[in-house]
């Protein structure tokens, strides 16, 4: 656990003043949580989509406008290139180039290994890569709580997701679709790390956010121009866009950046594993899908793992938090 350089003065302690109620819900946890639920409305919203439109383009759509709209409605995004160190703006470009790479390696993924396994890859995956960079780097090394957890969770998703086909015939793994789907996991690593540090550095988290994400929309236009775009000029069509772009990108991202200033990039995509569990608990309320009991214990050791997780208090102040740090 790496050591503070600075010691606090009374005046900035954390613990000098009562925080306010509003400030403690986008503190820890809890802002992670939520954009985790609103994650988990992309399968139930995008199955709302006019027929034969592509998952792609769904899926990037939702990251143009979004990530257009974070970059334009930031306080302080258009000028952050420009107060950021050399080796910053490389971050701000790597991030940028992560977010982008996560839609056009994710859904490649889906098509050919389908979405259960894809989603337990990727989710599952992302927690361990988040974690061995952020020890290889330097930044936190996990705890023995955090690893039991994030396991226990890992399992709990790869229950939950694959529980309806277990005891059918298995088919052949597509080993490509499997490699997608773990650059995928990278992706969402990566870029989670860029931006937990960038704002560990003292950068607002609006800011970092709308930057990864507008930089990241202008990556992937050229790919949603080149699909078929037919669907977006439905109303079913443009509803289910513009709900994925103010929701599940928008709004989700914006709490993400929050919840990062308080929490280890591992703690946080170990966090993100209760998106399968909303999706899920979505599939059976709202279209009528039906979970096996494996598929329910499931979702009771991911909830289990996701609390334990939560609760970790060692690993969230295993890293410098930004409350000492300057703020815009």
């Amino acid at each position: 656990m790496p050591n503070r350089t600075t010691p606090l003065t009374p005046a900035s302690t954390p613990t000098s003043t009562p925080a306010r109620p509003d400030a403690r819900l986008l503190t820890g946890p809890a802002p992670i949580l939520i954009s985790s639920v609103l994650w988990g409305t992309t399968g139930t919203t995008s199955s709302l989509a006019p027929a034969g439109a592509p998952a792609a383009a769904i899926g990037c759509a939702g990251l143009v406008l979004g990530g257009i709209l974070l970059f334009l409605t930031s306080r302080g995004a258009r000028s952050l290139p420009a107060v950021c160190t050399h080796r910053e703006r490389w971050l701000l470009v790597l991030g940028a180039l992560a977010v982008a790479g996560y839609p056009a390696t994710f859904y490649p993924a889906v098509a050919r290994t389908g979405v259960a396994v894809t989603t337990v890859i990727t989710l599952g995956s992302a927690p361990v890569f988040a974690g061995l960079l952020s020890w290889a780097t330097g930044q936190a090394r996990p705890t023995a709580r955090w690893t039991l957890a994030t396991a226990a969770a890992v399992l709990g998703c790869a229950l939950l997701v694959l529980g309806p086909a277990l005891g059918r015939h298995s088919t052949p793994m597509d080993l490509t679709g499997v490699g997608l789907a773990a650059g995928a996991g990278l992706s969402y690593a990566v870029y989670a790390l860029i931006c937990g540090r960038l704002i560990r550095r003292g950068h607002a988290s609006d800011a970092v956010m709308g930057v990864l994400f507008g930089g990241a929309g202008l990556l992937v236009l050229p790919l949603v121009l080149f699909l078929d775009t037919q669907w977006l000029t439905t109303t079913r069509g443009a509803a289910v866009a513009v709900y994925l772009a103010l929701f599940t990108v928008a709004l989700a991202y914006r709490l993400f950046g929050y919840g990062l200033r308080h929490t280890p990039a591992s703690t946080a995509t170990s966090l993100t594993l209760a998106e399968p569990a909303v999706a899920a608990l979505l599939g059976v309320t709202v279209l009528g899908e039906r979970l096996p009991a494996v598929s329910w214990c499931g979702l009771g050791v991911l909830a289990l793992g996701l609390v334990f997780v939560g609760g970790d208090r060692q690993s969230r102040t295993s890293e410098p938090k930004v409350s000492v740090e300057r703020q815009s």
